[in-house]
């Protein structure tokens, strides 16, 4: 297969190939989903013509990060120790070049309560919530919760796939659900359930994709309607409003960098009946196989797989020099101008 022209924003990578190590695995719930979406991102890079490696890393086995010839790393763990900043602060800490967001954007991203608070002290709306924690007896939470919602979402705090996820109907029960959520999974929260359709929002480069509607037969977009249930629709164009469809745009932004991120990452909300956008959290490593949301939303915007890989490369490569002139790594590859030809 013939490798695509390598151009994103007038540049093009030229010269020797750039070396890449794709990072995949990890130790979360996610893991057996991080190597689905790292073997999809290390064969678009290759089909790209870059010159690509894959580790499975953990933190007792970081031997890749002591290669000296990877020019940038490409992220793709999901979950816990990939997602929730350890492992960002770790290529930090080894001035390592690596794609998407940082140590601190990724600590707050993954604990959705900083997160919500964040997006609520920048004008964002988000579903009223209690925090549960080891100090809070179920009795108080569920004093706190009485005339808060009729319905109740229960969610771990830094937990990713909708992983101990659940929607309960009462206050006793969601008391009952934080406790037994709490014990498997540490704090959690209990969130007003909102009624309405289930949207999410890519942002690359500071640029949204096309908004994706999500329609499954379970209760919420959880884990079996993400990666199991082959009925889960996805689906496009659905918002007729465009009042309603900026004002989701620019909250995807909003939250994209209310929380510091960079690159690329995918927010999620749910639309309310009445036209209002509630944020619910942003994922800054999302699922990358050729089914996923972002890979759906940027083929939507005409944007393959590959091309959306090697965006993501080169915007890491900017971080390090300018795109037309500079020497970026131990493989001496170098960027030149040319024409977009993406199509």
């Amino acid at each position: 297969m013939p490798a695509e022209a390598l151009t994103t924003s007038g540049s093009q990578i030229a010269g020797p190939r750039l070396k890449v190590a794709v990072l995949m695995g990890g130790v979360g719930q996610e893991r057996d989903i991080s190597i689905q979406s790292g073997n999809c991102v290390a064969e678009a890079l290759a089909q790209a013509g870059l010159d690509v490696v894959t580790a499975d890393i953990r933190p007792d086995n970081i031997n890749i990060l002591n290669a000296p010839d990877i020019d940038v790393f490409f992220i793709a763990l999901h979950g816990r120790f990939g997602e929730d900043g350890q492992l960002q602060q770790i290529l930090d800490d080894r001035s390592l070049l690596y794609t998407g967001s940082g140590p601190r954007a990724s600590r707050l991203a993954f604990d959705k309560w900083a997160s919500k608070t964040a997006f609520d002290q920048a004008g964002i709306k988000t579903p009223a919530a209690v925090r549960f924690d080891a100090e809070t007896k179920p009795g108080q939470l569920e004093s706190q919760l009485a005339g808060l919602s009729n319905r109740y979402v229960v969610k771990p705090l830094r937990q990713g796939s909708t992983i101990g996820v659940s929607i309960v109907d009462d206050a006793r029960s969601a008391a009952a659900a934080a406790q037994q959520c709490s014990s498997e999974f540490g704090d959690c929260m209990v969130e007003q359930f909102i009624a309405g359709r289930e949207i999410t929002v890519g942002v690359l480069e500071q640029r949204t994709l096309p908004i994706i509607e999500v329609k499954t037969k379970n209760d919420f977009y959880d884990y079996d309607a993400k990666y199991v249930d082959e009925q889960t629709q996805f689906l496009f164009d659905t918002i007729d409003e465009p009042a309603v469809r900026a004002s989701i745009e620019a909250a995807a932004l909003g939250c994209f960098n209310t929380l510091g991120c960079r690159d690329f990452a995918r927010v999620d909300f749910i639309l309310s009946h009445d036209g209002q956008a509630y944020a619910l959290e942003v994922n800054t490593i999302p699922g990358f196989t050729d089914h996923s949301l972002v890979p759906m939303a940027a083929a939507k915007a005409q944007i393959s797989f590959s091309r959306l890989c090697v965006r993501i490369i080169e915007a890491a490569l900017r971080r390090r020099s300018p795109l037309q002139t500079g020497d970026v790594g131990g493989s001496g590859t170098r960027l030149a101008a040319v024409g977009d030809t993406e199509k």
